[in-house]
């Protein structure tokens, strides 16, 4: 209940993703409802398979829409003082995981009312031509069966909401550096090394913890004054501290050589594949598959490589703003965008390998594309939100510094033409090399 009412008592926009959250479970609901009537049309178990297999793009571009959009909502966040409440981590991401499966439930009772009106067992009038195809009109239909299918989606997107937004243990690296332990055990580190009698001499262990106590009471002082302006003590014009924005990430996302590497393999499969002459078997949709792995793999990879690329050569303040906002949501940026590279990849790839004059290419075909690039487009754009959300206190800090909103906007609008001018030429070049040797 309290999952309803915080769905229903939602900012607009969060109201408007999870609606969108509800049109993709319809359109996947329905897609597996036609492979379920397909089987039932049609005695050959392979292709109604074949029909369920295909079904699992639309279901993953779901679920991690459903995951982008769960990730963006401000209302599932931890903050200060909803422990004392009951809300706190563990609560708040069952609530997250439960207003993801009332949209999707919401979807897949839409997707069973379709698909039993265009059968006729709502008004008695069913569609006729093409449609008895995958409708199955006039054949009882088995609803545990429909039932199992439209859960598919409601359980693997709640699921996996889950398991993104689980707690996590704080990182203990920080804590086990500052409490280092030195020789012997000692819970310091000197900065002169000491000899081995030292140790033994009696009070010499408690002055030199005292030194130490006012030595780390004095370091924060120290490393303050020692700052370089821009990255610390900055103040603003009515005198309150101001949040600086974060400090660069120095290390690139670990996945770009993995990618690079799962990329070319799909690229010499295909290739492989078009000698043999058997482009429409396994071996090809297996290259297929690798090729647009590897693109969703390099996309974080290449996102920080271009915040670093624009801040090259002597950059003034636009540029290095831009560029270090791509290099610190190099991860959740440029996934969905790796993402969104390859369904347009594949997509291109599949067109050249399409018959116009194949019948069993319908309006289903065209359902999951839509689906497909739909959720993606919609997953980075999710994203993008999610960044902006990240980045509003720095944002606030850069405006109570002096920044104007138009220097932001223009930053902004780097970023995207950068990201455009990078992944653009690769996804069309990657698209042309997939679909050469499929094409013959």
């Amino acid at each position: 209940m309290l999952a309803l009412r915080l769905s229903l008592g939602a900012h607009p926009a969060v109201l408007v993703r999870r609606l969108l959250v509800a049109g993709a479970s319809a359109g996947t609901g329905f897609l597996l409802l036609s492979a379920l009537g397909h089987a039932l049309s049609h005695p050959d178990p392979a292709a109604s398979a074949l029909r369920l297999a295909w079904c699992t793009a639309p279901l993953a571009a779901t679920v991690y829409l459903a995951v982008a959009v769960a990730r963006a909502d401000p209302a599932t966040r931890p903050r200060p003082g909803l422990s004392a409440v009951g809300l706190g981590p563990v609560r708040l991401m069952a609530i997250s995981a439960a207003t993801t499966a009332v949209s999707c439930l919401l979807g897949s009772v839409l997707a069973l009312l379709v698909f039993l009106q265009l059968r006729g067992d709502l008004t008695g009038m069913s569609l006729g031509g093409g449609a008895q195809e995958f409708l199955a009109a006039g054949r009882p239909l088995p609803l545990p069966a429909a039932l199992t299918l439209l859960a598919l989606v409601p359980l693997s997107a709640s699921g996996a909401v889950a398991v993104t937004l689980r707690p996590r243990e704080p990182v203990k690296g920080a804590a086990r550096a500052a409490r280092a332990y030195g020789r012997f055990g000692a819970y310091r580190r000197t900065p002169v090394r000491e000899s081995f009698g030292t140790y033994g001499r009696f009070g010499r262990q408690l002055g030199a913890a005292a030194r130490g106590r006012r030595t780390a009471a004095e370091a924060p002082a120290q490393e303050q004054d020692d700052a370089p302006a821009g990255e610390a003590g900055a103040e603003a014009v009515d005198g309150s501290p101001a949040v600086v924005p974060p400090p660069v990430p120095t290390a690139a996302p670990s996945g770009l050589p993995w990618g690079v590497a799962v990329l070319a393999v799909g690229l010499a499969v295909e290739a492989l594949t078009s000698r043999s002459g058997s482009t429409d078997g396994p071996a090809a949709f297996l290259g297929l598959a690798l090729t647009s792995l590897g693109l969703a793999l390099v996309g974080p990879g290449l996102t920080h490589l271009c915040g670093r690329l624009l801040q090259a050569v002597r950059p003034g303040a636009l540029r290095l703003l831009a560029g270090r906002v791509l290099m610190t949501e190099a991860t959740r940026i440029g996934r969905p965008l790796g993402v969104v590279c390859a369904v347009v990849s594949a997509a291109y790839a599949m067109a050249s390998l399409h018959d116009p004059d194949d019948p069993s290419a319908g309006p289903l075909v065209v359902l999951g594309v839509l689906l497909v690039a739909g959720c993606t487009v919609a997953t980075l754009l999710t994203a993008a939100v999610e960044a902006k959300q990240a980045h509003a206190d720095t944002t606030a800090s850069l405006r109570r510094l002096g920044a104007p909103a138009g220097t932001l906007r223009r930053a902004a609008s780097l970023r995207a033409g950068a990201l455009l001018a990078l992944f653009g030429p690769l996804t069309v070049a990657v698209a042309e090399l997939s679909a050469w040797p499929l094409g013959g």
